[in-house]
């Protein structure tokens, strides 16, 4: 194996080789370990929810993100419901103001087909 290819001369060395792939590959296992890789967590709201089940769902939401991850609130509409997206767009505004002091939004509430979302992600503590 060479060692220090830019030495000169170059600097080689003999190695068992499946000692050699069995050490990196648990070198990588470890820095594996110490990577937090983030999720997306969805929670689905209704545009009639009451403030319990509402405050029931967002107390998840916290635990999501104090866990490191992003968590995206879908209000999903059903039937004639889709006639008063306004409801849909308050409710949002509910979670996003008992959400002020943990996390901030990616960006503003959108419609995908029947579903109204937005996505959170935590705020840096550093900042």
């Amino acid at each position: 194996m060479e060692v220090a290819p830019n030495a000169d001369p170059p600097v080689c060395r003999i190695v068992d080789f499946k000692k050699f792939k069995y050490l990196e590959a648990k070198k990588e296992r470890l820095a594996q370990k110490k990577i937090h890789k983030t999720e997306t967590k969805e929670i689905w709201l209704g545009p009639l929810m009451g403030n319990h089940d509402l405050e029931f769902r967002l107390q998840r939401g916290k635990d999501f993100l104090q866990h490191g991850d992003r968590v995206k609130f879908t209000v999903k509409f059903s039937g004639r419901e889709m006639a008063h997206p306004e409801l849909g767009h308050s409710v949002l505004s509910k979670v996003e103001q008992l959400l002020t002091d943990l996390a901030v939004k990616d960006g503003e509430p959108r419609f995908l087909g029947r579903n109204l979302s937005l996505s959170f992600k935590q705020i840096k503590k550093g900042k």
